[in-house]
């Protein structure tokens, strides 16, 4: 299989004068968010939220976002906390915060439309499925690399070794630096992306070992609460993702309690799906899901259970 060569990561020793204090980082919002709102002359089908991936920032949703937009939805991409412009508040957020931003985002939007949707990309994935724990009236999910396992084929081969960093103070002094591939198999995008990301003005170019810990916690969570899903979900995976395997997206759709749910394998992409070469296939089956569960349809759950078949 292409470029699988699975070159060994150096964990890298950071400096951090300051890197352990109580988590304080407020739901705020920032100049990286990325949101489309149709004008008031125009009535918008419906909303989505989306939340983009660990040590990422709403650039990797910004182009997907474009294109729900114009098929006729507001869109909502919030810079997550920790992320965004000071690098150094990723060694200090924990999932607590994560979740909290996504449920007092997700009140403050939620009653303005009929339909409201719910997706995102590796992390922003996980936090979807875990605002859908805690609410019932999400219309639909969109789950695209959903990372609940850290089991890609780029994953270090001395990972057996994490736990001792992530329950312990060495956490917050290492981190992983992010290399080729960067999630994408396109050699065009992936130049492109890594362009940006010397520059750090889309993304972080490492994965320090805190937010590592604080990603697997939040999965943990997810996975012991997935039986409380029932909201719609479609479930986007590549079979070459080089951060989680395809394990992470079939015990998603196993385990939730969604009447309706859609799973769909990608055979040329890896983790960034959204940027790789089968892109217009994630946009296509966002477009049928999503089209299918709108509230102008008119079209009950059962109906589109029978039209699966």
């Amino acid at each position: 299989m292409q470029e699988k060569e699975n070159k060994e990561i150096e964990a890298k020793p950071v400096k951090i004068t300051d890197f352990i204090k109580e988590s304080n980082l407020k739901a705020q919002k920032t100049d990286m968010d990325y949101i489309l709102i149709h004008r008031e002359t125009v009535q918008p089908n419906g909303a989505v939220m989306l939340f983009h991936g660990l040590t990422g920032s709403p650039y990797e949703l910004k182009k997907y976002a474009k294109f729900l937009y114009s098929i006729g939805f507001d869109v909502y991409c919030y810079c997550l906390p920790g992320h965004g412009s000071h690098n150094i508040d990723i060694y200090n957020v924990k999932e607590e915060d994560w979740r909290t931003f996504a449920e007092n985002t997700y009140r403050e939007i939620r009653p303005k439309y009929a339909d409201f949707f719910v997706g995102g990309l590796c992390l922003g994935a996980v936090l979807a499925l875990n605002l859908a724990e805690e609410n019932k009236d999400i219309t639909g999910l969109i789950c695209l690399s959903t990372t609940l396992f850290l089991d890609g084929w780029t994953i270090p081969r001395y990972k057996f070794l994490m736990p001792l960093g992530l329950h312990t103070i060495l956490k917050y002094y290492y981190t992983f630096p992010e290399r080729e591939p960067f999630g994408i198999k396109n050699e065009k995008v992936r130049n492109t992306i890594s362009k940006l990301m010397k520059k750090n003005t889309v993304a972080m170019d490492n994965y320090p070992l805190s937010s590592i810990y604080e990603l697997l916690a939040l999965s943990k969570r997810v996975r012991q609460n997935i039986k409380k899903v029932f909201a719609p979900i479609l479930i986007i995976h590549s079979l070459e993702d080089d951060l989680t395997s395809t394990k992470s997206a079939k015990f998603t759709y196993n385990n939730v309690s969604s009447f309706y749910k859609e799973y769909m394998e990608l055979k040329d992409s890896y983790h960034l799906i959204l940027y790789d070469n089968e892109k217009e296939k994630v946009y296509n089956k966002t477009t049928e899901f999503i089209n299918a569960l709108s509230y102008k349809r008119n079209i009950t759950l059962k109906e589109l259970q029978n039209k699966k078949k």
